[in-house]
């Protein structure tokens, strides 16, 4: 028996990937997989930190005694509001690789729109030699919607990129060269919107928040000539049937979408065969093993040093 109670781990995701970099993670402590069926039925009674991503719906009756828990990725919305949940400390995951991975889709999804990707597929599928003629960067504005981590990353990456960026936040935030806008602000923001990049956590305020109302404020007379919605943030915060009649209607020219209502995507969801619609498989920024496990051992140390814990939840905001 370790020294000291075991890391508690229930992550849903990559369990092979999880399990292997266990055997070397929490070397002082040793863990506790509940992915590993000889792990399943252990007494999680003396645990004191648990890392989790959409963990069993009983774990904190069976774990009473917890006195941090770690969110297995950036948002903490699989978390807030289960039954049982303890009042201590919540962290997020924040980690320069994950950061990266996210502005890198960001940013993809963004020049692919600017250069007319997907009409370049569908004309290298019927063997089409046909040029397109894109606007530059500059004249196309992206409205990155939250600014925390990774939206103030990716408002400094497609600046690189030569995109005019603003940005929105509940409350404003201070970008050097950026200008931003807050809630009382959200119409004028949506209004000198192109390119709508949403990276908002999912709390009740943002709940279906992309919706046919909001598509609408969009800007119509900028250089794509209709606007287009990038959500890599929560499946939850869009409203997809909007989505589907705003492209089909126009008021929307195309999407790129990450995160869904409901996960995996439903194989006959019209959202696949969209035109203009880019999906992926909720892969933008997944969290890469060996950085998460190096997270939750700095923050262990600093929290048993007597240190402050980073990355801290704010509860009644909800991220």
């Amino acid at each position: 028996m370790p020294a000291t109670p075991p890391v508690l781990v229930d992550i849903k995701f990559n369990p092979e990937g999880v399990a292997r970099v266990l055997k070397t993670a929490f070397a002082d402590r040793g863990s506790i997989n509940l992915a590993d069926p000889a792990d399943r039925t252990r007494d999680l009674r003396d645990v004191e930190y648990a890392l989790l991503w959409k963990p069993d719906a009983d774990l904190f009756k069976r774990a009473p005694n917890l006195k941090v828990i770690f969110s297995g990725g950036a948002g903490v919305d699989h978390i807030i509001g289960m039954d049982g949940l303890p009042e201590i400390p919540i962290v997020r995951f924040v980690d320069r690789s994950l950061t990266t991975r996210m502005s890198e889709w960001v940013v993809m999804q963004c020049l692919m729109h600017l250069r007319g990707q997907y009409t370049h597929d569908s004309h290298q599928r019927q063997r089409e030699w046909a040029k397109l003629i894109a606007p530059e960067a500059a004249e196309v504005t992206v409205g990155v919607m939250g600014l925390g981590i990774l939206g103030q990353d990716a408002v400094a990456k497609l600046r690189v990129m030569g995109f005019n960026v603003i940005g929105w936040s509940r409350s404003r935030k201070q970008i050097d060269g950026v200008e931003t806008f807050d809630a009382s602000e959200f119409d004028s923001f949506l209004a000198r919107t192109d390119i709508l990049v949403g990276l908002l956590p999912l709390t009740p305020e943002t709940s279906g928040f992309y919706d046919a109302g909001l598509f609408a404020k969009l800007r119509r007379n900028g250089a794509l000539g209709r606007p287009v919605f990038i959500n890599a943030g929560r499946g939850k915060s869009q409203v997809e049937a909007d989505i589907v009649s705003a492209i089909r209607d126009g008021t929307l020219g195309g999407a790129s979408l990450d995160v869904f209502e409901a996960e995996p995507l439903a194989s006959d969801n019209p959202l696949w065969e969209l035109q203009n619609v880019f999906i992926t498989p909720h892969d933008a920024a997944v969290s890469e093993e060996n950085a998460l496990f190096r997270h939750v051992e700095t923050q262990i140390a600093r929290f048993e040093r007597g240190e402050p814990l980073q990355f801290v939840v704010d509860r009644a905001a909800g991220y």
